[in-house]
Formats: C-alpha cells, structure tokens, sequence
C-alpha cells in the first residue's frame, strides 16, 4: 500500500472513554537520563536487546505484562546467553522517548533494539511530521551511538479498534497514514541498519475483539503474539538467530 501524507495533519477528536494515561512508569528500572554516560561493555558475541516504546513494550493488556508483553516474547526467542532490557513507559510520547529513553538505550550497547511508538502522539493530536522528526532523531543517534540492528514498527489500521469505532474512519485512517509515512522515511536514512516492520498491513488479525484486550485499546495476550511475531519475522529475515517458538 503506498502510504500518502494529508495535509494539514488530520487530528482525532479526544475520545471521551480512554482512560488518561497515568504517570510514567518503567516496565523495568531504567537509569536516569542523567546517569554516567559510561557504555556498558557486553561479552564479544553477547546479544543484548533493548525495547523502547509506550504502555504496549510494557506489556498493558496482558495477564502478565513481565512476560506477555510483546518484546518479553521477543527477548525469549533469543539465543542462550543473550540479555534484555525493556526501557518501555506507559504514556510516553516519541519526544518523551526520545528524552528519556534514548539515553539509557545508547549506555545500554544493544545489538539488538525495537521501537514501536506512535498512538500516544496521535491521541495527543501531535503533528505527524514532528513525530517523524523525534523518531528520526533517535534513528539517527541509535545509529551513531550503537552497533545495534533497529527494528521499528509502523502504526496498525486503528478503524476497528473499539475505542476509535466512534471516530470518523477515514480521519483515523488519514492519520495513520500519515504516522507511517514517517515511519518509513525515517527508516529509509538507514538502510542496513534500521528495518521497519509492517504492521499495518494485515492489521484485521490484530483489531478483533480476542486480540485486544478488555480496556477496548491494549493488545490482548492473544494480540502480544501476533505482534511479537511480526517482529520476530522481521528479525529472521535480517539474519538474525531466533528460536521458532518461546
């Protein structure tokens, strides 16, 4: 699908029943973005693998978001011996992200990071080219800062979400074109290095009423598999080692 940009942005209107996010919290301790710079140094042939992202990298929607969060399914694919560290916080924008996030994921060293970022900044009505320019900026400095393999997700076709069913489906679906046009030309400035995994295309799997969960807007488990199964896929395809099953 050729992915086409509205112009201005198109917003959605804040929907009444989303429960406003909470304060941040980390799925797992997160250093300060102030904490010494110093990189951690890994085991030569170690895999380590950090997720950034919002409440879906924490795992919201899931019985138990430690391990059912889609990247926790990830990181359990890895071959023995590999680390991970999910840096992901609920309520955070890309921007936030890129603040607070980004810092502790280049100290990290990863081999291996996936980002997956967009729906708070289009609840939060921000444009989509400002998304696209604090995603780019940690594109940019993950690249820089890290040999890592960077996995980033584009945004589902919300139209069938329950929570977004009272919005005008063809603002929702304007808007998330535009989000994943920024997606893939941001991805595109790395390549080789930053791989962007679709998640739009075959998005009814994801939208029905067992794979999103009872908050009508989180992934349900059932919906943390096929995500973790989009980027996984992703991953073998680039060469990288995973276990066929958890």
């Amino acid at each position: 699908m050729t992915l086409r940009t509205a112009s201005p942005t198109p917003t959605l209107t804040p929907i009444a029943t989303r429960t406003p996010a909470p304060t941040a919290v980390a799925a797992s301790p997160a250093a300060s973005p102030s904490a010494s710079p110093t990189p951690i140094v890994h085991p030569p042939g170690q895999t380590h693998y950090v997720a950034m992202g919002a409440s879906d990298t924490v795992g919201v929607g899931s019985l138990d978001p430690l391990n059912g969060s889609w990247p926790s399914r990830v990181a359990a694919l890895l071959p023995p011996g590999s680390t991970y560290r999910n840096l992901g916080v609920r309520g955070s924008l890309t921007a936030q992200a890129q603040r607070d996030q980004l810092p502790v994921a280049i100290r990290e060293q990863p081999t291996i990071v996936t980002i997956w970022l967009a729906v708070n900044d289009m609840l939060a009505q921000v444009p989509a080219g400002a998304y696209g320019a604090s995603l780019a900026a940690i594109l940019d400095a993950l690249v820089q800062g890290t040999e890592a393999r960077i996995f980033v997700g584009n945004v589902p076709d919300l139209r069938a979400v329950p929570i977004f069913r009272a919005v005008d489906p063809a603002v929702v679906l304007a808007l998330v074109q535009a989000y994943n046009f920024q997606v893939t030309t941001a991805a595109a400035k790395h390549p080789g290095r930053v791989v962007g995994v679709d998640i739009f295309a075959g998005s009814a799997e994801l939208t029905t009423d067992i794979t999103v969960s009872a908050d009508g807007f989180h992934p349900s488990d059932n919906g943390y598999a096929l995500i973790a199964w989009r980027f996984a896929d992703a991953m073998r395809r680039r060469g990288i080692p995973l276990k066929a099953t958890p």
